[in-house]
């Protein structure tokens, strides 16, 4: 598997949930695993089933994320210096030309990417088009409703 770009925040998060998944939830459905046994008949049992269930939904996550988190190149955007330019991690604050609206993004890993908190992915169109350029660059972005202009108004490394 290859490194897994992710800032220092996202993979703290992951570790959140990791821990959280083993702690909390495995011993959680464990026990209603041997409840619903107590009960008897296994192949008529819906508790049972769905225990199982949640169980192996637990164990895929647990495995994800172990996956994710060895091999996460995590980057802290407050440590880069790259000259101004549009780089992982970074903020930047832009100005959509057809409308005039202000809008900042962080570029975030596929795991972290939340458009209401204004991060976006890395694999995003919108953050593909802007990684490499600077401040008072102008990045046309392909979008389904057709080509989007954005100028980088400030680019930020928090």
């Amino acid at each position: 598997m290859s490194s897994v770009p992710m800032t220092k925040r996202g993979a703290e998060l992951l570790k959140e949930e990791l821990h959280r998944l083993k702690h909390v939830e495995r011993p959680a459905v464990i026990t209603a695993i041997a409840e619903a046994r107590a009960q008897g008949d296994l192949s008529e049992n819906a508790d049972y089933d769905a225990a199982r269930e949640r169980q192996g939904f637990i164990e895929s996550r647990i495995a994800d994320l172990e996956g994710k988190i060895s091999n996460a190149q995590i980057i802290d955007p407050s440590e880069l210096d790259a000259e101004g330019r549009v780089v992982f991690g970074c903020t930047v604050d832009l100005e959509d030309l057809d409308s005039g609206d202000a809008i900042t993004y962080q570029i975030v890993g596929d795991d972290e990417a939340d458009i209401k908190a204004s991060r976006i992915s890395i694999s995003s169109p919108i953050a593909r088009a802007l990684i490499g350029k600077s401040a008072g660059d102008v990045a046309e972005v392909k979008a389904p409703g057709g080509i989007k202009e954005y100028e980088i108004l400030d680019v930020r490394y928090v």
